[in-house]
């Protein structure tokens, strides 16, 4: 029997794709000047005017999503008599894969016969919205939802997900890289790398010196540790850097031509954590990839 996909916004997923797919897409907000703002629709996401508005020093704060949002999101599926499977924002960095935690253990009395599958991702952006679009293909290929639910798991813990920042500073001001004292000061020029480790929290791992440098290395961290490239659905995404994720993109190509690669401008709840010139690279390596 089939089932429905469901993820948030954080997932990052173009509009049209997540349409094609038939993914459901829970909406996340995100407040300026205390006014609660919404982005389910990609396409009309104006990351320019976003990622310029944080540059000019306007504050954009986040909050975490109750279980009453999945709740609502979550019903009508069940509904309907289909069964979910929800791919959500790391609970590394969030505590609304929580949530959907206590609006499952809420709706498994009012559906005893409804089956609701909980991936915690362990990632942002397309390190979400990759799995989610997996699984969207291993069910229209006639998985089982448990099925599903096992290999993209497996997944999860293979993804590795990289990015380097202009500056440290939205990331220190909300609390989301745990060794964040350990990184030099941007006077010096200096370019963290950083990831999602293996429990979906945001560390820094290398330094390098100067923007090209890291861009490089991002690439370079491709040709290492991805496995089956030429398979694979690669993530690209960017805080209004658009050149610096087509030179991504490019050095990547030089190594190998990956099945398809999705290049998206980053969403703007978790954007507002990593800040304008963030970009990241997401795809599949081998099973101790998160370590790297």
């Amino acid at each position: 029997m089939s089932f429905a996909i469901v993820t948030d916004t954080s997932a990052n997923i173009p509009t049209p794709l997540a349409k094609k797919l038939d993914i459901t897409v829970i909406p996340f907000s995100y407040f300026i000047d205390g006014q609660e703002r919404t982005c389910l629709d990609t396409e009309a996401f104006d990351g320019k005017a976003y990622y310029d508005a944080i540059r000019g020093g306007t504050l954009v704060t986040t909050s975490q999503v109750t279980p009453q949002r999945y709740i609502e999101w979550f019903s009508p599926i069940l509904e309907k008599g289909e069964d979910i499977l929800f791919v959500g924002l790391s609970s590394g960095v969030s505590g609304s894969y929580q949530s959907a935690v206590m609006a499952r253990i809420q709706l498994a009395s009012k559906y005893p016969d409804r089956d609701i599958q909980l991936v915690d991702s362990l990632g942002a952006s397309l390190g979400e919205g990759l799995l989610a679009i997996k699984a969207a293909y291993l069910r229209d290929g006639g998985k089982s939802l448990k099925d599903t639910f096992y290999e993209i798991s497996d997944i999860r813990d293979r993804t590795c997900q990289i990015f380097t920042v202009d500056s440290l500073e939205h990331l220190r001001r909300t609390g989301r890289c745990s060794n964040i004292t350990a990184v030099i000061g941007t006077l010096l020029h200096i370019k963290p790398l950083l990831k999602g480790d293996e429990t979906g929290h945001i560390v820094s791992f290398k330094k390098v010196k100067g923007r090209s440098s890291a861009i490089e290395a991002l690439a370079r961290l491709f040709k290492e540790h991805s496995i089956n490239a030429e398979n694979q659905i690669i993530g690209i995404s960017h805080g209004d850097c658009a050149k610096d994720a087509e030179m991504l993109k490019q050095l990547i190509c030089q190594h190998c031509t990956p099945k398809e690669i999705i290049t998206v401008c980053h969403e703007p709840v978790t954007g507002a954590h990593v800040g304008p010139g963030m970009l990241a690279l997401f795809f599949e390596g081998g099973d101790k990839v998160r370590g790297i």
